[in-house]
């Protein structure tokens, strides 16, 4: 819902639980009123008529109160918008209007030659609101240094705490939480994707708790590189600005009548703690940025924990049949099916299968999979080019380098530059042309190394390649999805390096993280649920011990239950395992597929966090409830404690569906539930309908 004042002046978008007001003064200055629980118009005109305070000239009485920073004028926060030309740099804008379209409100202003157009949009049912600028030149060229989607005013608070993301390769999205000091905390990615070292979200309260308490939440929709600051000034008042690229090099260059669009950068206010915000985010991205997301994702098996690059068709067409009987609904043959790809140090970028492996191309495999009653998938990484390739010994010049100096060579490849048109081109055909020769319904799209030699020797304004590479991504796979409607996609960076709201509105799921390891899975999915939904979240069930990370053996069991809070994948050698294994595989993948609706669908509770001991989460989908529980640790025999439940009806009647037993709702509410977990028996499912 929006709201606007009589004179034009005063704004405010209001959701179910939420508002957000801004107002212009007749200074022409954008100041932000208010962000958070619901108010009325009437409201935000009093806030609007209040006088900013009379500093001293050491301070300014629009930092922390503007809602949009400019560079240059009366200021000293970090400017979310720098430009300049040939003559002069900064901006001086005056207020032209607004106007509005499908609840999309636009604030138009105007520097000289330069409109700069502030969005914002509360889509229905949501509490979620999405930010974005638009740069319209109308005079000389103008170079654009930074321009930041949106900055976000917090209000007035004692003792911030600040929730972010970090990790690294095989440890993504770990959960911090440390009290905000005064002056910035940066996080961001200098490395041309999104990065593991930390996902594009910050979360802030005072006191909240997993399901009391007031948390404002920032996501930044952009797979390459990007920079979040969260700012405490001088008096306390906090802000958070956000937007693509890391620093303010330069962004890229606006010739005359050339327009820029940035990503959005979304807030969402919850007074429901962690938990509460992360379902409202959870149902924002089903409805509003996940394709397809009211359909369930397949279960799959994935060949290269089993294969890695020493693949064949008569090799992969045992495994299907393995995983056919298993019950998986999807085969994907992963690296090593194309060019000459017998190891990682050649045939990136000849997307073409090898005629060794495969003699009669993919159609084939691809072709028994579909008779065994599973889709087919394959994996590419179309960003990059190993030099010993053709396709890179016919064009040297197509990859990003620095004029001389070495090309690094990270995993033995390069990185092309995919802003140039005619890289763009030549993809276009090759995964057009490869998703038309076989019945291919699922593509892993990879990508395995960051950029370094980040350069365009003939380009007249290289830096733009940093901006460009993302949007010739972001118009590939839209293409690609446009020309092969039933194929999904997954993101995929070496694990966990490319995930955001940018790239989630253009792919059916994510690759979580290369550890595969089920304990250490839980810290990570745990992470991941701060901001994304199950949905979305990918994770196999591999081989013990685990070969890739740390040898750490688990059963079988532990491994499915953790797979199973996500979308489930299997990734072992399912050549190797035994009967009784197969068997018990297949009764978990059974299980799953029951479960899938709440699981994929459904509310998220973080019952109890992976820090030792017991850690368990909750789905519920109308009448339907999920428990999955995972006994991490034992000290002494100790028993496990019960696990109370959220989001039920305390009046109603529950029934296990494992065991027929009846609970009251606000028994489980308030006393728990007993999940029956020991030393041998490790983790678990416990489904609950009610009566």
């Amino acid at each position: 819902m929006l709201d606007i004042s009589e004179d034009g002046r005063t704004w405010v978008l209001s959701g179910p639980a939420s508002s957000y007001a801004v107002h212009v003064t007749d200074r022409d200055e954008l100041l932000h009123l208010h962000w958070g629980a619901r108010i009325g118009l009437a409201d935000a005109e009093a806030l609007a008529v209040r006088p900013l305070p009379d500093y001293w000239p050491f301070e300014s009485p629009l930092d922390g109160r503007e809602e949009y920073p400019v560079e240059g004028g009366p200021r000293f926060t970090r400017p979310a918008l720098s430009v300049r030309t040939g003559e002069r740099r900064g901006t001086e804008w005056t207020y032209e209007g607004h106007d509005t379209e499908d609840g999309e409100l636009r604030l138009r202003f105007r520097d000289g030659d330069l409109a700069i157009t502030l969005h914002y949009r509360m889509r229905s049912a949501t509490d979620v609101v999405e930010r974005w600028v638009t740069l319209d030149n109308h005079g000389p060229a103008v170079e654009v240094l930074r321009a930041d989607s949106a900055t976000w005013t917090l209000p007035d608070r004692d003792a911030w705490r600040l929730s972010q993301l970090h990790g690294r390769w095989g440890a993504e999205s770990r959960l911090e939480r440390s009290a905000l000091t005064h002056g910035e905390k940066v996080i961001g990615s200098r490395r041309g994707h999104t990065g593991h070292q930390h996902l594009p979200w910050v979360a802030l309260d005072t006191d909240a708790t997993e399901e009391h308490g007031e948390v404002y939440g920032c996501a930044l929709g952009w797979s390459g590189s990007w920079r979040i600051a969260v700012a405490q000034l001088p008096d306390a008042r906090v802000q958070i600005t956000g937007g693509a690229g890391y620093d303010d090099s330069g962004l890229l260059m606006l010739g005359t009548g050339e327009s820029y669009t940035t990503p959005v950068f979304a807030g969402l206010f919850s007074d429901g703690g962690h938990g509460g915000a992360s379902r409202a985010w959870h149902a924002y991205q089903r409805t509003y940025v996940i394709p397809d997301a009211d359909q369930d994702r397949p279960v799959l098996f994935n060949s290269w924990e089993a294969t890695e690059f020493d693949i064949s068709e008569e090799q992969q067409r045992a495994l299907a049949e393995r995983a056919a009987a298993m019950g998986v609904e999807l085969f994907v043959v992963d690296d090593g099916w194309f060019g000459a790809r017998t190891s990682d140090r050649a045939g990136l970028g000849d997307w073409t299968p090898n005629p060794d492996r495969f003699p009669g191309g993919l159609k084939p495999l691809a072709e028994h999979v579909h008779g065994l009653g599973m889709q087919f998938g394959i994996w590419v990484e179309p960003e990059m080019v190993n030099p010993d390739s053709d396709l890179y010994r016919a064009h040297p010049d197509w990859v990003q380098y620095q004029p001389g100096r070495k090309r690094t060579e990270f995993r033995n490849q390069l990185v092309l530059n995919l802003a140039r048109e005619d890289v763009q081109e030549y993809l276009w055909e090759r995964l057009d042309g490869l998703l038309s020769s076989a019945p291919v319904d699922y593509v892993k799209w990879d990508f395995n190394r960051c950029f370094t030699d980040a350069g365009w020797p003939d380009d007249p304004y290289p830096q733009r390649l940093w901006v460009d590479h993302v949007h010739a991504l972001y118009g590939l796979l839209d293409r690609l999805r446009a020309a092969h409607p039933g194929v999904a996609f997954e993101s995929c960076s070496g694990g966990g390096g490319r995930i955001d709201l940018g790239v989630l509105g253009r792919t059916d799921q994510v690759w979580t993280s290369d550890n595969t390891d089920p304990l250490d899975r839980l810290a990570i999915q745990h992470g991941f649920s701060q901001i994304h939904p199950a949905r979305v979240m990918a994770a196999w069930v591999t081989d013990s011990p685990n070969a890739m990370l740390n040898q750490r053996a688990s059963s079988l069991r532990f491994r499915f239950v953790s797979a199973m809070a996500g979308v489930l994948g299997v990734g072992g050698d399912l050549t190797k395992w035994t009967e009784r294994e197969l068997a018990e595989a297949r009764d978990w993948v059974e299980l799953y597929k029951e479960i899938r609706p709440v699981v994929q669908h459904g509310d998220l509770y973080r019952l109890r966090p992976p820090e030792g001991g017991l850690s368990a989460v909750q789905y519920a989908l109308g009448d339907e409830t999920v428990v999955l529980a995972w006994l991490q640790a034992q000290r002494y025999g100790e028993p496990v404690p019960a696990l109370r439940l959220r989001g039920l009806d305390p009046s109603a009647s529950y029934e296990c569906l494992e065991t027929g037993e009846v609970h009251r709702g606000a028994v489980l509410l308030h006393h728990g539930l007993r999940v029956g977990l020991r030393g041998d028996l490790d983790a678990t499912v416990v489904r609950l309908r009610r009566k």
